[in-house]
């Protein structure tokens, strides 16, 4: 009787044991799932952040972009308008050609004409429109850190209410100038939000290059590839914020030479780079040529 009395208690217990496990199962049913998949490992755990990391970073790039390309100028977007209408002709006048520069015959590039006669043909366009626009040559001396090269461009100088000229720098090919192969999703969303044709002043170009190569950079870390000198910010800055020789046309086919010194052209170009951005590689800050 002893016995059996035990074992009615036990099985009360078991009972009363078994009520409270149910209990709990179903105000904790997360418990089970947890037992049953197993800890997530420190890799996985590690993983999961940095692809969060991944994802916040590329989003912050491309609002960034968009702000900093948003802010836009009268000036501005009356030089973008007559821009744009320069590159549609040429465009057409290579579509009438069959892909060959209407002008010199050589193979056309996207934005129409070959890239001499493209930023000719815009400079003219813009001179005729009434700015103080010209074909706009680049050239940095090799480095420790990235090669020698040279760029042309086209640059308007607009006159400010203080008087003092602002530069306006029109690269008719920007977009494709930080086109990437071998870009991930996040740097190609960057890309696509890039204008064809850039119209804007040194601070708004510095901006969005500072951007875009460290939009590279993360995007050559993540993918494991090795960061290209020519993709490096100050290799890029160099293309347009650097002092380049500013070309007059010539010829009534807009041909360019650069200004002879000594001659009144010369002092006009001597007073423009007063007020013209110059890149100082040591510092990386913009100073004033004298």
């Amino acid at each position: 009787m002893v016995v059996a009395e035990a074992g009615d208690e036990m099985s009360l217990s078991n009972m009363v044991l078994g009520f409270y496990e149910e209990a709990e199962r179903e105000r904790w049913p997360e418990d089970e799932a947890t037992v049953g998949d197993g800890d997530c490992s420190d890799d996985e755990r590690a993983s999961g952040g940095a692809a969060t990391e991944s994802s916040a970073f590329w989003a912050e790039q491309l609002s960034h972009l968009h702000e900093v390309l948003g802010k836009t100028s009268a000036a501005e977007s009356r030089i973008r308008a007559d821009t744009e209408e320069a590159l549609g002709q040429a465009r057409s006048a290579a579509t009438a050609a069959a892909g060959v520069c209407s002008s010199c015959a050589t193979r056309a590039t996207a934005g129409g004409g070959c890239r001499g006669c493209t930023l000719r043909s815009v400079a003219g366009r813009l001179r005729d429109a009434g700015y103080d626009s010209a074909v706009c040559r680049s050239r940095w001396a090799r480095s420790a850190e990235f090669p020698a090269g040279e760029h042309s461009y086209v640059d308007v100088v607009v006159p400010t209410r203080s008087g003092r000229a602002v530069r306006v720098v029109v690269e008719p090919s920007f977009r494709a100038e930080f086109a990437m192969a071998r870009g991930g999703a996040g740097y190609g969303a960057l890309v696509a939000a890039l204008p064809e044709a850039f119209v804007g002043r040194a601070e708004k170009l510095r901006a969005v290059v500072g951007a875009m190569c460290a939009a590279a950079k993360r995007c050559a870390r993540e993918s494991s590839l090795h960061m290209a000198p020519w993709r490096k910010r100050r290799y890029m800055e160099a293309k347009w914020l650097g002092t380049p020789d500013r070309l007059l046309a010539t010829t009534g086919a807009g041909a360019g030479a650069p200004v002879a010194a000594g001659s009144p052209e010369s002092e006009k170009q001597r007073r423009f780079r007063a007020s013209m951005l110059t890149l100082d590689f040591g510092g990386r800050t913009a100073v004033e040529v004298a």
